[in-house]
């Protein structure tokens, strides 16, 4: 084994930021020294929207090609950008602690005290659906680019607002500028939003017992209700489908929705279970929704 471990990470300022925490946390946890490769991905560098790209994986695949090529020993992402069917050559070795799962608002004000007619701007039809719940009276803007250069828009005048994950705002330091935190019960989150992923080989049993030291049952039974919602709903992470868990230590909460794109209908449910049955949860409340007609919303999304 080498001196050092080589950490695969995008580019980004947010994402060698929270790449960075997860070395420093290693670091500190086995005395490893780890260093941080940049890799560019396709979601990096085009300027489609992530629907046009097909949504899951694009930040990703990069990362495991150089995974599999041996140029590095494990990668970060963040991890809602994982595909849900897993890569049986990869293992998700550590899930770290989440950070704040809720999206939040950056502009002068709070969403009810903007404008009719305000333009806001999100990547994620997710977020439109369901600020259109709050506020069908706004405009929606699709946008793309790293959270400083959407931030800046609303700096300039060009958007009266954008909402991005809370987490990410956070690990950039760019937190005060949020006027406007979103609770679960407003805006559900992305499935494992504000979570981070830490994937090796998985015939790399040495590595996966030393990552082992980072991981959080907590947090890895909350996203793998959220994620097994979305694999048993059949959608990619660009679809409409929130989804937030949360537990005490031995039984976890879970609440899912699946909103049509205009915001005028939704399905939405919650159940609660044991911690260990975390997988099983989401695929059982993933057929609930399809029997009250999630099936039949989502397919409206593909036309």
């Amino acid at each position: 084994m080498s001196a050092h471990l080589r950490l695969g990470t995008r580019k980004s300022l947010m994402a060698t930021t929270q790449s960075q925490q997860v070395a420093d946390r290693l670091t500190a946890l086995t005395g490893r020294d780890v260093r941080l490769v940049g890799v560019t991905t396709l979601g990096d560098v085009s300027r489609a929207h992530l629907t046009q790209l097909g949504g899951t994986g694009v930040f990703v695949n990069e990362l495991r090609a150089n995974l599999l090529a041996g140029e590095i020993d494990f990668a970060v992402h963040s991890l809602k950008d994982l595909p849900t069917k897993q890569d049986e050559r990869i293992a998700l070795a550590a899930i770290p602690p989440r950070d704040d799962p809720r999206d939040a608002l950056v502009s002068a004000g709070k969403l009810s005290e903007l404008p009719p007619g305000a333009r806001i701007g999100t990547g994620s039809p997710r977020r439109v659906a369901q600020l259109r719940l709050l506020r069908p009276d706004l405009e929606y803007v699709p946008i793309r680019g790293n959270a400083d250069t959407r931030i800046g828009k609303v700096g300039s005048g060009e958007l009266d607002g954008v909402v991005l994950a809370a987490a990410g705002l956070g690990r950039i330091r760019r937190d005060g500028d949020i006027s406007q935190v979103f609770e679960v019960d407003e805006m559900l989150p992305a499935p494992g939003q504000g979570a981070l992923a830490v994937e090796c080989l998985a015939d790399r049993a040495d590595l996966i017992e030393l990552l082992r030291v980072i991981d959080d049952p907590r947090t890895r039974a909350a996203v793998s209700a959220e994620r097994s919602v979305l694999s048993a709903l059949e959608a990619g992470c660009a679809a409409p489908v929130g989804a937030f868990a949360s537990g005490d230590g031995h039984i976890l909460s879970l609440t899912a929705a699946v909103i049509a794109v205009d915001g005028l209908r939704s399905v939405r449910k919650s159940t609660s279970g044991p911690l260990p049955a975390a997988m099983d949860l989401g695929r059982e409340l993933a057929a609930a929704m399809i029997a009250e007609g999630a099936g039949t919303l989502m397919g409206e999304q593909a036309h």
